[in-house]
């Protein structure tokens, strides 16, 4: 049973929509501390709910869908959700694993317990494709060009799934680069950072070429990757060449046009061969810029052994076309 601070707090917020912490302790009278702890209380019972981050911060009312029936699931299937569903809310609310689940599925007027059976199952099904958290990429290489100049290409994850959208890595990227919001750039460095380590250590890496962006933007994600990420390896000089108008790949719905776009916009300035090369890439869509800057890096005979590619995601078959990112 609610006390009667937490009913006129329910009362207040339903009366005028929403409200800030000041608006309630101005309006009962009591002191900050006590509507905190009324507003924790009526949080942790789904009756209201937070929007905004201090010093901005208001509350209304939870929202239908907070106040259904909760998901019944066994142990290991909410583990398995909560690692990897990762939701943000119209209003841009952050909301990760089964909390996030749920707050989809009634978004999208389904149940939740069999959706998220029907959720895991899906990834059980792309799980397949993954062998030590990487996904192979060539054969979708093989499948989309001739030629193909890359000698392996790996992902990190695919960019989104069917039906359920954009995985948490695709998601998680996504904002990264288009909120430009810092704490999501460093949580996505932090998630890549062990699998970048290690396909550097397998291939004997020698160098690293980050593929530079083409969307200004005041923080570029792969400068803060190039910087950030614990690479030790020389860093190859690839850049952007600058023309009278900017087309971003991600612009581009033919593939030829995306191969075309790649091969005369992309310079490796570099001259000194190296070993291996690993190059990075955010998203691979059709794969495009990583062929043709590892076509380049072979006809200038810069590498020795073996070119691999990294993306942090990429599609699932064929050319596809990832115009988020």
């Amino acid at each position: 049973m609610r006390t009667d601070t937490g009913q006129k707090i329910i009362e207040y917020i339903s009366k005028n929509s929403q409200a800030s912490p000041k608006d309630l302790y101005n309006f009962l009278g009591i002191s900050p501390r006590a509507v905190f702890k009324q507003l924790l209380v009526l949080s942790n019972k789904n009756l209201v709910q937070k929007v905004g981050h201090p010093p901005k911060v208001y509350y209304t009312l939870a929202s239908k869908e907070q106040l259904k029936k909760p998901i019944d699931l066994t142990e290991q299937n909410k583990r398995i959700i909560d690692e990897n569903f990762y939701y943000i809310s119209p209003v841009g609310q952050e909301k990760i694993g089964l909390e996030g689940f749920e707050a989809w599925c009634h978004k999208q007027n389904l149940e939740p317990s069999k959706t998220a059976l029907e959720y895991i199952s899906t990834l059980e099904k792309y799980s397949q494709y993954k062998k030590n958290d990487l996904i192979d990429g060539m054969r979708k290489m093989s499948t989309t060009f001739e030629h193909v100049a890359l000698d392996r290409l790996f992902y990190l994850d695919f960019y989104a799934i069917e039906r359920f959208g954009k995985t948490k890595l695709g998601q998680l990227l996504l904002l990264a680069k288009s909120s430009q919001n810092k704490k999501q750039i460093t949580t996505l460095i932090e998630m890549i950072s062990p699998q970048v380590e290690n396909i550097i250590k397998e291939f004997n890496i020698d160098a690293v070429g980050f593929i530079p962006p083409t969307v200004k933007r005041e923080t570029q994600l792969m400068n803060e990757l190039k910087k950030r990420l614990p690479i030790k390896q020389r860093l190859l000089s690839i850049i952007k060449a600058k023309t009278t108008v900017m087309v971003a790949q991600k612009t581009l719905n033919k593939l030829q046009d995306r191969v075309d776009n790649a091969r005369q916009t992309i310079i490796v300035e570099d001259k000194t061969p190296f070993d291996n090369i690993l190059l990075v890439d955010d998203a691979v869509g059709s794969g495009a810029t990583l062929n043709e800057t590892a076509a380049q890096i072979k006809r200038k005979k810069l590498c020795r052994g073996k070119i691999i590619g990294l993306a942090i995601v990429g599609s699932f078959k064929g050319f596809d076309v990832i115009s988020e990112v």
